[in-house]
């Protein structure tokens, strides 16, 4: 992004900053309402279409690559795709002293795997829309954000009558044939069987944005497990294993990261090229994302301080940055649903949204993402860094309560500007 780009479309937040010198004075003013309607930036938009998410497949060839009669047998295409549903006969004293047991299994080989038009058809019961960011564990930027259709989890399960020993579900997708490329992730039984009201379930989703989700983003059917990082949101589901083994066996988990992770609150800066370089008195607007988790959120704030080439790095607790005087940002504004939504999905459909006020009940919803803004003007000459942290529901600051990559990427990010005389 070059500077001319930069100054017009921006990096991070909403309001202005706060003061760092008797040079200009603090105020929070929202972007919508700056003089210059020029330098508004545009959000990002609420919806991200289905090619153009940020893709972190796996696989060797990628199942996406497919073609053909290679597609038709790795059951890829929406008349081929089949999902089977069995339990698992491990056991092991003394974790696992009776092995999981379904009164009808879904198999290829009895004939009763999932299909489509089988899912599709629980759909006219079940089926549940909601907004949801994908988000990678170890990566620094969202991935994109849907309105992801389906069926529970708990919904499908009851296909296969009564269970006995159950403990987890686990679930898998096309791996090309190859037990070395197999990616497995794991919910427990109570995760998917006993969502608490006004809650986000488990789900087999077969739409994205109101389309079939496209091969690119997992499809014909992608398992969707709304708090969490994408690594629990299988693609190209084809397998679900109920076991009785309470330990948990995600390939996530043999790369030191934290399988239950889940999605974090937390406030990233759009990536430019730095430093950017500004002329004095050019107005320069900032912008970023930030993803509600599981704590919700109550803000964004951003701080900036002016430094020069030898400043040392802060680390994420160091006194500086906690002492900051950290300005609050602007939020941008809940969309006009009937305007954002695709085709076929009214407002009242989505989870969260509440038909009395004719709004989310919260805006961003947990598990879902928004732009935000900030506008600098009047800085002297010198170099700067311009930050931006979350503060969630529980009045905790970024990137606490777990700063721990493992668990989530969750650093504060630090952008540099340039302000030439």
């Amino acid at each position: 992004m070059n500077r001319r780009h930069f100054l017009r479309f921006g990096l991070l937040t909403a309001g202005t900053l706060p003061s760092l010198d008797s040079h200009f004075a603090a105020k929070a003013e929202p972007v919508a309402n700056l003089t210059n309607p020029s330098l508004t930036p545009p959000a990002h938009p609420t919806l991200t279409p289905a090619l153009k998410f940020v893709d972190v497949s796996r696989g060797n060839p990628k199942p996406y690559t497919l073609e053909g009669a290679a597609l038709e047998q790795a059951r890829l295409t929406p008349e081929t795709w089949r999902c089977e549903i069995t339990a698992d006969p491990f056991t092991e004293e003394p974790h696992t002293k009776y092995a999981a047991s379904i009164a009808q299994p879904l198999t290829l080989k009895n004939g009763k795997a999932l299909d489509l038009p089988a899912l599709m058809d629980l759909g006219k019961q079940h089926e549940l829309h909601f907004l949801k960011a994908m988000q990678c564990l170890n990566i620094d930027t969202p991935l994109g954000q849907g309105v992801w259709s389906g069926v529970p989890l708990s919904e499908v399960l009851k296909l296969c009558g009564k269970m006995e020993n159950v403990r987890r579900i686990c679930f898998w997708g096309f791996h090309n044939q190859d037990p070395k490329q197999l990616f497995k992730s794991s919910v427990s039984y109570t995760q998917c069987m006993e969502t608490p009201p006004g809650e986000l379930p488990v789900f087999l989703a077969y739409r994205l944005n109101t389309n079939a989700i496209p091969l690119l983003r997992g499809g014909p059917v992608r398992m969707v497990v709304p708090w969490s990082h994408g690594y629990k949101s299988i693609k190209w589901l084809q397998h679900i294993s109920l076991t009785n083994d309470a330990r948990i066996s995600d390939t996530y988990a043999t790369g030191n990261n934290d399988p239950d992770s889940f999605l974090k609150t937390a406030a990233y800066l759009d990536k430019t090229s730095e430093p950017l370089k500004f002329k004095e008195g050019a107005p320069i607007v900032l912008r970023g994302q930030v993803i509600s988790g599981l704590s919700g959120l109550k803000r964004v704030e951003f701080w900036v301080r002016r430094v020069d080439e030898h400043t040392h790095t802060l680390a994420d607790d160091a006194p500086e940055l906690l002492a900051a005087p950290w300005a609050p940002c602007t939020l941008e504004p809940e969309p006009d649903w009937s305007r954002t939504l695709p085709q076929f999905i009214r407002p009242g459909d989505l989870r969260g949204f509440n038909q009395t006020t004719g709004r989310m009940t919260t805006w961003p919803p947990r598990y879902a993402m928004c732009s935000y803004f900030a506008s600098l003007e009047n800085l002297p000459p010198g170099l700067y860094e311009v930050r931006a942290r979350a503060i969630d529901g529980n009045n905790i600051a970024q990137p606490e309560p777990r700063p721990s990559q493992k668990s989530g990427k969750n650093a504060i990010q630090v952008r540099r500007i340039e302000v030439k005389s």
